[in-house]
């Protein structure tokens, strides 16, 4: 599995997702890093103490039900360090659990199922208040790579002219999402599974589905005479390669 906080700043602040529930993790930590986050994950109650100890996360999102260890327990364990936030997450409706766990200091609650965005912005909510002050958890400025500019609160992407007057290119979601982690890694050759697990890890979408969006892509690079950009390496995947 590609590591998804390849694509995001280094200085992004650290969510630790704690989730047994393997798919469900995958989905809500790529969803996280498509907002500009970075994750690490722990799928026990033991494993989510280490990784808090040995990572020093800045915000946590941490089941109630876990193996090895409750995640009630955990958070008491959090609180001891700290005031790191927490938000609780289950699949119960309890309000005992609830109330043990906002009286333990868990700052938000958010029962399953849930919506993976919706967990974000209460994640993004949080961290307003609590993250170095706030300034630094505004989504990414725009990257430039060579003439190509994305921008990535605005979800937009240009290229600039010889003049210097950026051309929008008329991108959909999917594609503004692999143009953005291919530009991540400039010259970084990506397989189809990767940008699948990336860029559409809730689907279930195929390797020739992406190769469709790809050429879409490269076409409208291309109207906006960019054809430079996007490269095909055969047998593997695709590369973003920077031109001036």
């Amino acid at each position: 599995m590609p590591d998804l906080n390849d694509v995001v700043l280094a200085d992004a602040p650290l969510v630790l997702v704690v989730e047994d529930e393997a798919a469900l993790a995958d989905i809500l930590c790529a969803y996280l890093v498509r907002d500009g986050l970075r994750v690490t994950r722990a799928g026990s109650g033991p494993a989510a103490r280490q990784l808090f100890a040995a990572e020093s996360p800045d915000i946590v999102l941490l089941d109630i039900r876990l193996p090895g260890e409750d995640g009630v327990d955990v958070l008491r364990a959090i609180r001891r360090a700290g005031e790191t936030p927490v938000i609780m997450t289950t699949a119960l409706a309890d309000c005992a659990d609830k109330m043990q766990s906002l009286q333990l200091g868990a700052d938000d609650y958010v029962v399953k199922p849930y919506n993976p965005a919706e967990v974000v912005a209460r994640v993004r909510a949080v961290l307003r208040r609590t993250y170095r002050g706030a300034p630094a958890v505004e989504p990414p400025q725009p990257l430039r790579i060579g003439r190509l500019e994305i921008d990535h609160q605005a979800w937009r992407a240009c290229l600039h002219e010889a003049s210097g007057e950026p051309r929008t290119l008329p991108l959909t979601l999917t594609e503004f999402r692999l143009l953005a982690c291919l530009a991540g890694q400039p010259r970084r050759c990506f397989s189809r599974s990767e940008l699948i697990e990336a860029c559409l890890p809730e689907s279930d979408a195929l390797d020739r589905v992406i190769d469709s969006h790809l050429s879409k892509l490269r076409r409208k690079l291309q109207d906006a005479g960019g054809s430079e950009f996007l490269e095909t390496v055969r047998g593997i995947g695709y590369r973003l390669c920077p031109a001036s």
